[in-house]
């Protein structure tokens, strides 16, 4: 009587738990479209730009070298020092040269000396040929004797200019302001002309940057403000230059371009130019290497996404778009150059579309997704 009990109640529970398994292996079936962020592709105005390898270099540098031989006195500069258009740089040893000085006026002295008595003779000889108590000769020879003598006081003038020059010479001034390097004498050295350069002064502001363009991008530059190569340089049209520093950062002022070169090279198919920079805080070192920036002179509208929706493959550059269907696509697109955050798509998309920018990993495409608006593309 007990047995037969039993026997239907464990028949009862096992088919409540045969349906409950059924239950839950029907929910399993139907997975939950898995969640991802989005953003719509947003049009902007964007300034166009290019970059390019430039190079600092010096408006004004220039080897100081002695004029004139002797010993180096004073040395009245440091190494490093920023210097003023006619400082004093050195002094050399100006004892010879000033006593050959003296004896340069001595000289004159001595000429002009000559020279009167010159006259005085010339014009005794002359009133005595009048009278036709002297020869001719003898007066012509008074005269011979007189221009012999204005021609010595001219030759002991230029003496002295140039005795004159070299005791200026003894003191080396700057010939413009800059910075001078470091110094390659000592006091007491032996220098002269044939001698190695005292000194090295740079002019570091304004300073030049120089870079080269393409071809194509000089002729594009040239179309977008309607001038022709020779117009480049010093047009107020002309799109402005910038330069980022060695450290990444970009110098605040701009630059103008100030000269194009006549000529490509036909090594590189480049053509040369150079822009000026104020450089006013000095952060621009002449030969140093720089990333010059230039931007058109009118903006264009792109077409820009996150820079988050962007992956990549071996055939290129694609990202995940979820139709009107909630199902993703896989889209390949053409890249331009990234601004910030977003990044430029020349190609592959139409404005409005979306994309997904966050889930990436969780979706495939065909597969249909939960998608939740992410922000619009301006607030990206």
């Amino acid at each position: 009587m007990r047995i037969s009990v039993q026997k239907p109640l464990k028949t009862i529970a096992f088919g409540a738990a045969l349906a409950a398994l059924g239950g839950m292996s029907s929910a399993q079936d139907t997975p939950a479209a898995p969640k991802v962020s989005i953003a719509a592709a947003y049009t902007d105005e964007l300034i166009d730009q290019v970059t390019f390898i430039g190079r600092g270099e010096a408006i004004d540098k220039v080897n100081i070298v002695a004029r004139v031989s002797g010993f180096v006195e004073e040395i009245t500069v440091h190494d490093g020092d920023e210097v003023k258009k006619d400082d004093v740089l050195f002094r050399i040893e100006a004892d010879t040269y000033v006593a050959n000085l003296a004896a340069r006026k001595a000289d004159m002295a001595q000429s002009e000396a000559n020279l009167k008595l010159s006259e005085v003779e010339l014009e005794r000889k002359e009133e005595l040929y009048r009278r036709q108590a002297g020869t001719e000769a003898d007066r012509d020879i008074a005269l011979a004797n007189n221009q012999v003598a204005q021609a010595q006081l001219q030759i002991a003038a230029a003496a002295i200019q140039l005795a004159e020059l070299d005791v200026g010479y003894t003191t080396v001034h700057a010939p413009f302001d800059g910075r001078v390097g470091r110094t390659s004498v000592s006091v007491g050295e032996l220098v002269g002309p044939s001698s190695e350069p005292l000194i090295t002064l740079i002019r570091t502001a304004p300073i030049y940057v120089e870079f080269s363009l393409t071809e194509k991008q000089l002729i594009s530059v040239m179309e977008s403000f309607e001038a022709d190569v020779g117009e480049v340089a010093n047009n107020p049209k002309a799109p402005d230059v910038f330069v980022i520093l060695p450290n990444g950062t970009e110098l605040e002022e701009s630059g103008n371009v100030t000269f194009v070169d006549n000529q490509v090279d036909p090594t590189t198919g480049t053509i040369t130019l150079r822009a000026e920079f104020a450089n006013t805080r000095g952060l621009i070192v002449d030969g140093s290497f720089l990333t010059v920036r230039i931007e058109d002179t009118e903006p264009r509208e792109a077409l820009m996404i996150p820079q988050a929706a962007v992956q990549r493959d071996q055939r290129g550059d694609f990202v995940l778009v979820v139709g009107s269907e909630q199902t993703v696509e896989q889209r390949y697109v053409t890249l331009g150059r990234q601004v910030e955050i977003a990044v430029v798509v020349e190609d592959g998309l139409r404005e409005g579309e979306s994309v997904i920018v966050e889930g990436l990993q969780r979706v495939r495409p065909g597969v249909a997704v939960d998608a939740i608006l992410a922000g619009s593309g301006e607030e990206q």
